[in-house]
């Protein structure tokens, strides 16, 4: 895995220590519980069906990976980059549905953020199986979507809202549901009761 995001990226290498928030997480808490099958989101859904490489199956594994300061650094780098990167709009501004996700280019809601940043990590040599598209409900109670990386000591969470990349309990989100590690396709819920959300149908 590359020490930094590659020049073409637009990133400078930068020598970042590990969260002195992130260290004091009590350990018991940082990783989400998942709970069993859900269905995915219809936007995911269609995006599979268009064909998406994202949608492959690569033999899923259930592994975490080791929470390195290279590891650290990169997630940091293609959080922050592609949080200044791209220009927040909705679906309904860009495509005119309430819900399309697709890879960004210079503007996309939630999703879109949370697509490119597999799509660069995975560039980098992260594994996708520990890069998982979750669904959640905001202190709003609006749904929105975020990238989780699984690590052994913490589900990290990329967020376009904020550049600061935090673990799970860290936020003030309620987390409904994920890929599955087994299969990108296949989903689990991260509460005892299922709940369906329109992801966003906001520009963020």
């Amino acid at each position: 895995m590359l020490s930094c995001v590659k020049k073409v990226f637009g990133l400078v290498c930068l020598a970042m220590a590990f969260s002195t928030t992130l260290a004091s997480a009590a350990p018991n808490d940082k990783i989400l519980i998942e709970f069993g099958k859900s269905r995915p989101p219809i936007g995911y859904v269609m995006f599979c069906k268009r064909g998406a490489d994202e949608c492959n199956n690569t033999g899923g594994k259930t592994e975490r990976m080791a929470l390195t300061n290279e590891v650290w650094n990169n997630i940091n780098q293609v959080n922050t980059f592609v949080n200044s990167s791209i220009k927040p709009a909705s679906d309904m501004d860009i495509y005119h549905t309430t819900e399309y996700w697709a890879y960004p280019t210079t503007a996309g809601d939630c999703e879109d953020y949370v697509l490119l940043k597999k799509r660069l990590l995975s560039q980098l040599g992260f594994n996708a199986d520990e890069l998982l598209i979750t669904v959640l409900l905001d202190e709003h109670g609006e749904g929105h979507a975020v990238l989780s990386v699984l690590t052994k000591d913490a589900d990290l969470i990329l967020d376009n809202r904020r550049d600061e990349v935090l673990s799970a309990n860290q936020t003030n989100y309620k987390f409904l549901k994920r890929q599955s590690q087994n299969d990108p396709k296949q989903w689990v819920s991260l509460r005892k009761t299922d709940t369906q959300v329109l992801v966003s149908s906001q520009s963020h």
